[in-house]
């Protein structure tokens, strides 16, 4: 590594991040922001008040110690969630990890350092019946009600995350076999099977939106566009389902995210194999999927009194 100041060498761990691992841009700038608060804590400029400073360029690798490490944990505590003190300190412990690799240190300051205890925030999900009455509320009308409705049909029929949803093309829908293919996490490729309100919603959309160009659409591109005909944004998705969970005056914030957990949910309930609803979501560890399995109770209560001896 041509230097061993710090600032240098995150630019060089975000580059290997991206190169490497071929990690989202929103993961890539996850990493650095975590990254660069703490570089500026380290410098003694924690709130970032004189960012662009001499003294955060200067400071090196070197000055970097456990002790460091664990002020900088205290000085996020009572700040931010223990999620996301954790998340911070998985940030720092990838990066020393990664000099360490290169031979830039000897030892890993950040292996000494524990991470604090959390618990597990149980996921948001909508019962069946408040999940069909949210896509039954979307009145499909013009193109972008029925672009409204295609989208959350797909967001629950596939279980698919906003961003896989955001990149959908025209080419990645397989109608007659019912099956979409999504582009996952670290640019992983999964095929989603979906179902016919889905596919429906969608070609009707699709229909639709032909005729209001007046053209044959390209077989190819964006499947969900905005008023501009430009590839939609995850955050505009995330807005449309906001506006619908309010719309129909559900009780908890939905999101595009609550609406996967709905899906795992309602699969599971209905007797689901962990396994294949893993593969489903893309979880690359079955430990993630456990989360779900929470809201099962009563199917485990039910089994539980069908064949428990002394119960």
């Amino acid at each position: 590594m041509s230097t061993d100041t710090l600032m240098a060498c995150i630019e060089q761990f975000i580059q290997s991040l991206a190169a490497e691992k071929g990690y989202s841009a929103h993961t890539l700038r996850a990493y650095r922001n975590d990254l660069e608060e703490f570089a500026a804590f380290v410098a003694g400029d924690p709130d970032g008040v004189d960012g662009a400073s001499e003294r955060l360029k200067a400071v090196r690798v070197s000055q970097v110690d456990a002790m460091r490490i664990r002020g900088f944990l205290g000085y996020l505590h009572g700040r931010n969630r223990k999620t996301t003190i954790a998340r911070k300190l998985a940030a720092v412990r990838s990066f020393f990890r990664y000099l360490q690799k290169l031979r830039c240190i000897e030892t890993n300051p950040a292996e000494a350092v524990r991470t604090p205890k959390h618990g597990k925030p149980m996921p948001v999900y909508l019962s069946v019946d408040d999940m069909f009455r949210l896509l039954d509320h979307i009145e499909p009308e013009g193109i972008l009600g029925w672009r409204n409705r295609a989208m959350l049909e797909t967001l629950y029929s596939g279980g698919v995350r906003v961003s896989e949803l955001a990149g959908l093309n025209v080419e990645n829908v397989d109608a007659q076999n019912g099956l979409i293919r999504v582009l996952g996490k670290g640019s992983k490729e999964r095929i989603v099977p979906i179902g016919q309100k889905a596919l429906v919603a969608i070609q009707t959309y699709r229909e639709v939106l032909a005729t209001e160009i007046g053209s044959t659409l390209p077989g190819d591109g964006a499947l969900f566009l905005n008023k501009n005909f430009g590839r939609l944004t995850t955050r505009s998705i995330a807005r449309v389902v906001d506006k619908f969970a309010r719309a129909c005056g559900l009780t908890v914030p939905i999101s595009p995210h609550a609406m996967r957990h709905s899906f795992a949910t309602h699969l599971l309930d209905a007797g689901a194999d962990l396994r294949a609803v893993q593969e489903l979501l893309g979880h690359s560890s079955l430990s993630t999927t456990q989360r779900y399995t929470h809201v099962s109770i009563d199917r485990l209560m039910a089994a539980y009194d069908k064949a428990h001896p002394r119960r």
